[in-house]
């Protein structure tokens, strides 16, 4: 299977399957000297375990993520980094009923299309599960990218019909409910929304916002490695995610050129923008201001209502899923934009050591 490496500079290559032994992935690029230990990873990892069980699985995943290398005495040492999480909480006898059929909007009938073998126990790497081997990588990019003064922020910004509004915006509280909402009130809203789906065996989508803060103008590659491209192919790598956006997104369609261009002006010898209407990022290249973008979730596939499809001989049957799911995923991939938005910018900056002579002058 290739397609499973992400990056050129700061690579990572991730390997394993949900029911499998161990997922995991080696890094490649990282710099050497960056502080670095477990619990810097840990952080990261317990942020999309499930919590409450109104929005998330009943599993018990601990996702002790083990250093294998590349790193000594709490600091990076530019060799790869190799991180290993142990599947322990598996149950994969709940997936024998489904082993001859393709559950719809799963990935069950592309894959077997595609290798002629499937893994049915949860789906193995297509499985949302593959996602803690990036987000183990992820809090080693935001520990780069915090050395150079750069933050990754995500967070849910709707769960289904449900949308924080500007009004109620609170990035503080966004930490403080179980559905990584920045604004309690709303959070409420969306819980008793996530349960009176889960009572009618359905599941819902949402969005996830995520903002990265303090990059420097000049970062991105001016055609095909833009740095919205290349952020929208980290993101839309990510299982679930069906659009994307980048500042403004799909609203730009409907402004005018004179509502939408974003003015420059000096603030303090700086060049300041009225609006971001572009989402920091002018002709693929970072201008300086907040990089916004944003990512559309689709709803749960694996729902307990009878729904019609096909067995491995394309002869009509009916499925009711059961076992251990989430009523919506979007809470959890929180921290996987995140990571992915990290993992994208950490590349880039790298790549783009070599734009300028005089960035290399300054290095040799």
């Amino acid at each position: 299977m290739s397609g499973s490496i992400f990056g050129k500079m700061f690579c990572i290559s991730t390997f394993g399957e949900s029911h499998g032994n161990a997922l995991g992935v080696v890094i490649d690029g990282c710099p050497s000297n960056i502080t670095l230990s477990h619990e810097d990873i840990m952080e990261n990892m317990n942020r999309r375990k499930p919590g409450n069980a109104a929005v998330a699985t009943s599993r018990q995943e601990d996702d002790i993520v083990e250093i294998l290398s590349g790193v000594f005495e709490g600091k990076t040492t530019g060799t790869p980094i190799a991180l290993m999480i142990k599947n322990t909480n598996q149950k994969s006898h709940d997936y024998s009923k489904i082993q001859n059929v393709y559950r719809p909007s799963h990935a069950d009938y592309s894959f077997d299309m595609k290798y002629g073998i499937r893994d049915y126990r949860g789906g193995g790497r297509s499985s949302g599960r593959e996602t803690v081997a990036r987000v183990a990588a992820g809090a080693v990019a935001k520990k780069f990218l915090k050395e150079l003064g750069i933050e990754v922020t995500a967070y849910t910004r709707s769960i289904g019909p449900i949308k924080v509004e500007e009004k109620d915006f609170n990035l503080l509280e966004m930490r403080t409910n179980p559905v990584n909402m920045p604004s309690n009130k709303t959070a409420d809203l969306a819980l008793d929304y996530i349960q009176s789906v889960k009572k009618n065996q359905d599941s819902v989508g949402g969005t996830v916002e995520c903002i990265i803060t303090g990059l420097k103008a000049g970062i991105g590659e001016p055609v095909f490695d833009k740095l919205d491209a290349t952020l929208a192919y980290a993101i839309m790598g990510i299982g679930g995610v069906k659009a994307f956006e980048v500042g403004a997104g799909t609203e730009a369609s409907l402004m005018l050129g004179s509502v939408y261009n974003d003015a420059f002006y000096n603030h303090n010898g700086k060049v300041s923008k009225r609006s971001n209407h572009s989402g920091g990022i002018l002709g693929g290249i970072s201008d300086g201001t907040d990089v916004f973008i944003k990512a559309h979730f689709k709803p749960t596939p694996s729902i307990s209502q009878p729904q019609h499809t096909l067995d491995n001989m394309l002869h009509d049957t009916t499925i009711e899923i059961t076992g251990r799911h989430d009523p919506v995923i979007v809470p959890r991939a929180v921290v996987v934009v995140e990571s992915m938005a990290a993992l994208a910018v950490a590349d880039l900056l790298l790549c783009n050591l070599s734009s300028n002579i005089e960035n290399i002058k300054n290095n040799y």
